[in-house]
């Protein structure tokens, strides 16, 4: 199938989508689904300001030059279908759980060999808590000193159907103005640094920005950037992983000056870190954050974006339409049906210019 958008009908519709967490694959797994009625060149390019959970830690126990976590959920969204890639990205999201203590469970308390006895000792279960792919990219990163190089071969391994990229080459902060944490002092702001800790503060976010505050941007993301027919940005937490990419100079200056037409997936409802933020009120701070940002197409769910007319004329201020489209699973959860969200994508990415 040929593409009708982006100057030529002979090659894919390049498209990038920006993002991190179960957002940016729930996006790539819709543009996966789109990619059967679209001929489709697919990057992601992804946030790396993770420091909870595994990623956390490998960024203090081995002073990753980026997070992980977020990069290898990419790249298990776009893995093959194959049984054998399937396995290996199923591999890759495995997480180890912690061990029982010697004579709770099922493995001995001590293991011998020919020239070794020892005890196990629960309270350094090192491994507990790490992903088997957060493990394996480090170590590719380590070997090969370069993190694209890594990516890449993360995703051959996994027959990725697009190719995944940090948006700055090495790993970033970031902090947050939060009003409100205190409820007896609603009026104060305080400073809450880290990504997990912004996600999940108390309270209303007034700002946000990385530290530091000019990472350099990875090359090869702002030359997809540029070469791009769609970018793509959301769902996922706003504050997170959706706004970091518009941070760094080097991104947003190929975002502004990008030929590709823009859409904005909103989410589905709010999170901790955008309680009380209107669904409009998500194109409002996209534009605060990067003033010269023009969108060509707002996609909504009919059902949770409630009364459209705010949202209508918040993307009319930025130069887009609004297109609504039941995109949520069935079960009532604010969660996005990777399928019927890619049926939603079809005519969106597939319209000509």
């Amino acid at each position: 199938m040929t593409a009708a958008v982006g100057g030529r009908a002979d090659r894919p519709i390049r498209v990038v989508a920006f993002g991190g967490g179960h957002g940016l694959s729930a996006s790539l797994r819709a543009l996966r689904h789109a990619a059967t009625e679209l001929e489709l060149d697919l990057t992601a390019i992804v946030t790396v300001g993770d420091d909870g959970g595994s990623s956390g830690r490998l960024r203090v126990e081995r002073d990753a030059l980026l997070p992980p976590g977020d990069l290898r959920q990419a790249l298990a969204a776009l893995a093959d279908e194959h049984p054998t890639t399937q396995l290996t990205a199923t591999l890759m999201q495995h997480r180890f759980v912690a061990m029982p203590e010697p004579g709770a469970g099922h493995l001995p308390p001590v293991v011998r060999g020919p020239r070794l006895e020892r005890r196990a000792d629960r309270s350094k279960d090192t491994l507990a808590g790490h992903t088997v792919g957060n493990l394996l990219l480090l170590g590719l990163m380590e070997m090969l000193g370069d993190p694209v190089r890594a990516l890449d071969h993360a995703a051959a391994m996994v027959g990725a159907c697009g190719r995944v990229l940090p948006m700055a080459l090495h790993a970033v902060g970031i902090e947050a103005d939060v009003a409100g944490t205190d409820p007896a002092r609603p009026g104060d702001t305080v400073t809450v640094r880290g990504q997990h800790s912004v996600a999940v503060a108390d309270g209303r976010v007034e700002a946000v920005r990385l530290e530091p505050a000019d990472p350099p941007a990875c090359p090869q993301a702002v030359e997809a950037v540029l070469a791009a027919d769609w970018l793509i940005f959301g769902p996922g937490s706003w504050y997170t992983s959706v706004l970091p990419h518009l941070l760094v100079p080097g991104l947003a200056r190929a975002i502004v000056a990008s030929p590709a037409r823009r859409l904005v997936t909103l989410n589905l409802g709010t999170d901790k870190e955008t309680h009380g933020l209107s669904a409009a009120g998500h194109l409002v701070t996209l534009q605060r954050y990067l003033p010269e940002l023009r969108v060509d197409a707002v996609l909504a769910d009919v059902k949770w974006a409630g009364e459209p007319e705010p949202v209508r004329a918040a993307a009319q201020r930025m130069g887009a339409e609004l297109v609504l489209a039941p995109v949520a699973v069935d079960d009532g959860s604010p969660r996005h049906d990777p399928e019927a969200l890619g049926v939603a994508l079809v005519p969106v990415l597939g319209a000509a210019r």
